[in-house]
């Protein structure tokens, strides 16, 4: 008989948060959960710091003004430790779906007053907290308020699917973590993206649709993009003009939520500005198909040429040294 490969429905929200406000957010992703549970996802994917928000007012307010102040002050205070209530709470959503969630977050540590990470979590249809991936390094004014992850952070999670992955954002097309994943064997991966980065030039869906189109490809698996909005609310509360607010509800501007397949093709999406949750079912057999041809970190590589080493030990800045 051989071995068997699942066929299960996966799920990409699309939503805006509770524009910094933590507790409402959570409130608000727990339900989302639950929604995709009752449809029957088994692995759902929020967007990028989905709790409390991510950053975007850098793109309008220069960072020393009292406005960008004001509401980088509202991130950390909003931020999430692990762990923590919020933790929990998503944790029994989980478990009610009986699903896999990665979760964006803005994470501070226990203790500190001023450090914040870009981080998604991994929660297990059983309710349990799995672990975490902080981004790399922050991209453009993310760096004003977001320090670089830990590589203790990075790889794969065992399922009964096989391994899955997350990255958030542009790293979602770093060369080599997509290898290091691609040799851990990842089937599903799951990319967290904000709820814009520009409101002129190419769409941030055109670049989504790259990114996991290119992962698909070299990895061979299914990819889970999730995209945020952005509300009347979050408009009103980061004080932008009319005019921004009018370019922000231009189709693609926001959103752009997609699941593709290892061949790239698009399986979902991409959805518009609106709110939802994208659903997808994917065969995990196909990853097989396809890597059976191209195997980048396998039979379709050359080990003796090409090389990667990756750091995974922790890096602490703080060593105590007593006499003996």
């Amino acid at each position: 008989m051989g071995d068997t490969y699942e066929t299960l429905r996966v799920a990409a929200v699309q939503a805006s948060p509770v524009f910094l406000n933590r507790e409402a957010t959570t409130k608000k992703a727990c339900e989302l959960i639950k929604e995709a549970g009752r449809n029957g996802a088994k692995l759902i994917v929020f967007p990028e710091g989905f709790i409390p928000s991510h950053p975007v007012w850098y793109i309008f307010h220069a960072a020393t003004s009292n406005v960008a102040n004001q509401m980088s002050i509202e991130l950390f205070k909003n931020s999430v430790e692990i762990p923590s209530f919020e933790v929990d709470e998503l944790c029994k959503a989980a478990k009610a779906a009986k699903a896999y969630v990665v979760m964006g977050i803005c994470e501070k540590l226990p203790k500190t007053t001023g450090t914040m990470y870009n981080t998604q979590i991994y929660i297990s249809p059983d309710g349990k907290y799995l672990g975490k991936h902080q981004k790399f390094m922050p991209t453009a004014a993310e760096r004003i308020v977001h320090k670089a992850g830990n590589g203790d952070t990075f790889g794969t999670i065992d399922t009964e699917y096989g391994p899955i992955s997350a990255l958030t954002c542009s790293e979602n097309s770093n060369p080599l973590a997509l290898f290091a994943l691609t040799a851990e064997g990842t089937r599903i991966h799951g990319m967290s993206w904000p709820n814009f980065w520009r409101i002129t030039g190419r769409p941030m869906r055109e670049y989504v649709q790259i990114a996991s189109q290119n992962f698909a490809q070299v990895a061979k698996a299914f990819v889970i993009s999730s995209c945020s909005t952005v509300d009347d609310d979050m408009i009103e509360k980061m004080q932008l003009s009319d005019k921004v607010a009018e370019q922000l509800k231009v189709s693609g501007i926001c959103g752009g939520s997609m699941i593709v397949g290892p061949e790239t093709e698009l399986i979902a999406g991409p959805m518009g500005n609106e709110e939802g949750i994208l659903y997808g079912d994917i065969d995990l057999e196909q990853c097989v198909k396809h890597k059976l041809r191209h195997d980048f970190s396998g039979h379709y590589n050359r080990g003796d040429i090409f090389q990667l080493h990756v750091n995974k030990a922790k890096s602490p800045q703080l060593y105590y040294r007593t006499e003996e």
